[in-house]
């Protein structure tokens, strides 16, 4: 991947108003918006920048687990995690390189689950703070949506038409119908219309290996390019591995190594961690000083605690016919009919159904962890029916656990920073839910004609570890992502998020980035903070 943007970029040599952490679904949304706004703006990212001209092919083999953060971690727990590839990248524009493109909110219900379902933790904000942030992301991405979504708070329009139906969706559409289960077609941060300077999607289908007709609204095409042309410098190949306070315990620098492991230091009146539900904990945890002996901003010692992640269960599913699942971005049509808690089912909280597909080699590797015997002769002669299949994909929600967590563990990389120890274990409402899952998915596909189904149950997206909270004993950072601890430290990204819901998290992220930095902006305007926006 390139080192070197892709355009003519402002390098700062002192101390600057803002300096993120990762550029990602936080961290380009946060450099755009506060430079915007006149802010001085550094970006440490630790991958490189990427081209769809030079680093994106149309090609599996090729683009198979790149783009991914492939650092050594180490996982633990009853239910260990597969980390890497899809659920964290590497690069500007982070996991949106490589994600699905899914563009879903969070419902009213996700912000309260303690107070409607007396399980998890409520959030410190409400769906109405969070809807206006919503809306400026859908717009500035160009989501394309149905005309009527039926479910949550918001219905539409949305900024452009939605992407078409493929075979999968009739199929699953289908099946759906006939059980009087409602569909619509997934809101996607896909472009169906030329818009800023960049194309409609071709329906390659290659989302998941990077979009290499930049019609995928990921934040190295939208925001990051655009922070840059307003001022905002990204740092590439910076690993950073401690956030340095003055003596009045406030954040003063970031300490990170270059690519050839070089030490630097970058000083900043606000920092703000932007590196996900691993990295950020693993670098607040390894921020230690005399006044955060436990790891800054830990004096709760919920850092690297409630750890989710998302039931990702995937129905692979036979029919008759060709399908050519892989026609058109990886997320069809979804259904939220069992998104809300059920007083009839046996656990709470519910997940979205989502139309899915995958390519030949992630089709197969997926299938591995539940069918070990499927190998040789057997496997060879199922991937001859390649596409016959669909498959039909949930997220569903996860419950926090203060036992889920990312803690150090006393291996180190290759820079020598201890490495991210990450323990997981599904808890029983988890377990009810996924069978449920299984049960529903087989009878949509079922009634869609489905002659072998075949259920697998990975996880997806990671959430938690930073939790966001009014009381500063069971939380990290407050409302506005500000660590209670340090007064100008934010933390922006899915690691705050108090609930996972049942919906892809990279909108919500963008949003919160969106409202935190006009935070920022207000207190600087006020002299709470001497930044050039003032």
């Amino acid at each position: 991947m390139e080192a070197a943007p892709v355009r003519e970029m402002k390098h700062y040599d002192g101390p600057v108003d803002v300096c993120i952490v990762g550029a990602g679904a936080g961290g380009a949304v946060l450099a755009y918006e506060l430079a915007k706004g006149g802010a001085s703006v550094v970006v440490l990212e630790a991958g490189g920048w990427v081209t769809k001209e030079r680093d994106m092919l149309n090609d599996e083999l090729s683009m198979y687990d790149r783009m991914n953060w492939d650092d050594l971690r180490l996982v633990d727990g009853g239910s260990p995690l597969a980390l890497g590839w899809p659920n964290t990248g590497r690069g500007v524009g982070g996991s949106t390189l490589h994600f699905t493109a899914a563009a879903l909110r969070l419902h009213a219900s996700d912000f309260r689950v303690r107070s409607q379902d007396g399980v998890g933790a409520d959030w410190p904000l409400t769906y109405q703070d969070l809807e206006p942030y919503y809306t400026r992301v859908e717009h500035f991405l160009g989501v394309s949506g149905p005309t009527h979504f039926p479910w949550g708070e918001f219905h539409g329009p949305y900024p452009q038409p939605p992407l078409p139906r493929s075979c999968r969706d009739q199929r699953v559409a289908a099946g759906m119908s006939k059980l009087g289960i409602r569909w619509a077609m997934t809101p996607h941060a896909v472009l169906t219309q030329d818009y800023r300077q960049r194309r409609a999607c071709m329906n390659y289908g290659f989302c998941s290996f990077g979009c290499k007709s930049g019609a995928k609204s990921g934040t190295d095409v939208t925001y990051a390019p655009r922070a840059v042309d307003l001022g905002a410098e990204i740092r590439t190949q910076a690993m950073a591995f401690r956030v340095n306070v003055s003596p009045g315990g406030r954040a003063r620098s970031v300490s990170y190594y270059d690519q050839f492991g070089g030490e630097h230091e970058q000083e900043a009146g606000v920092v703000c961690l932007c590196c996900y539900s691993i990295e950020t904990p693993r670098l607040l945890l390894n921020s230690t000083s005399a006044l955060f002996p436990d790891g800054l901003a830990n004096s709760s010692g919920q850092v690297g605690r409630n750890l989710m992640v998302h039931l990702g269960n995937n129905a692979y599913a036979r029919f008759d016919d060709p399908v050519d699942m892989w026609v058109t971005p990886p997320v069809g049509i979804c259904s939220q009919d069992f998104y809300e808690t059920n007083p009839r089912r046996d656990y709470v909280r519910g997940w979205t159904f989502e139309a899915y597909s995958l390519f030949p080699i992630s089709f197969a590797t997926g299938l591995i962890p539940d069918y070990p015997d499927l190998w040789g002769r057997r496997m060879v002669d199922l991937m001859k029916d390649y596409s016959h299949f669909l498959l039909l994909g949930a997220v569903g929600e996860v419950l926090p656990h203060p036992d889920n967590r990312v803690t150090l563990a006393e291996e180190t990389d290759r820079w020598g920073i201890p490495v991210a120890k990450v323990t997981f274990t599904a808890g029983e409402n988890e377990r009810r839910m996924s069978r449920h899952i299984d049960e529903r998915a087989r009878d949509i596909l079922q009634a869609a004609g489905a002659n072998l189904i075949l259920p697998t149950h990975p996880y997806d997206h990671l959430l938690g570890t930073c939790r966001m909270g009014a009381d500063p004993r069971t939380s990290v950072v407050n409302a506005d992502c500000r660590a209670h601890d340090v007064d100008n430290l934010y933390i922006v990204d899915g690691s705050v998020f108090p609930s996972g819901g049942g919906v892809n998290p990279s909108l919500t992220i963008e949003a919160l980035a969106t409202r935190v930095a006009e935070h920022l902006t207000e207190r600087a305007r006020a002299g709470e903070f001497a930044l050039a926006m003032a």
